[in-house]
């Protein structure tokens, strides 16, 4: 999941910090102000593309498309991480802890980190026995063993364990 956001300068939500530093209730309140204050585009990567591709580069694809789907285009980009995706609309410059460190990256990680917890709390109304809405699709005991019941569903990605077939812990 990856977000772009234009922040309006003269209404910037108060309280905007990394997502991972907030309650999910702060969360929800912020997301609701940046998208109505606003300029925001939301890309994701599914279970196949990033099984394709890989984690990095999927991640990265989803940043491109979140950008190329802003409604302003963007004069320069700043993007979380390391890297700056192939093929931006405009110039980009990565800054590690970006979301600690920008307000604009802080906005755009709270709109993705709320986007997916709400499409994982549907997941789990999808499919119940695998608890995505309880662990946000990280391996917990109760997801890794309805795996071993139930089998893997559409939305688990085969490249990663305990799925990925040259997984020792794997009997496929």
């Amino acid at each position: 999941m990856a977000a772009a956001v234009i922040l309006d300068a003269n209404n910037i939500p108060a309280g905007l910090n990394d997502s991972k530093k907030l309650t999910a209730a702060h969360r929800e309140r912020l997301f609701e102000e940046i998208i109505l204050s606003a300029t925001v585009s939301i890309a994701s990567s599914s279970p196949r593309h990033i099984d394709a591709l890989d984690i990095r580069k999927a991640s990265l694809d989803a940043m491109r498309r979140a950008v190329a789907g802003l409604a302003l285009p963007p004069r320069h980009v700043l993007i979380d991480g390391r890297d700056v995706p192939e093929g931006l609309i405009c110039p980009g410059k990565a800054l590690v802890k970006g979301d600690a460190r920008s307000l604009s990256i802080a906005a755009a990680s709270i709109v993705a980190k709320v986007t997916r917890d709400r499409m994982m709390t549907r997941a789990g109304l999808v499919f119940p026995a695998y608890g995505f809405e309880s662990h946000a699709g990280y391996g917990t005991d109760r997801h890794r063993t309805a795996i071993v019941v139930y089998g893997p569903c559409i939305l688990h990605r085969m490249s990663f364990r305990p799925l990925r077939r040259d997984d020792p812990d794997t009997d496929r």
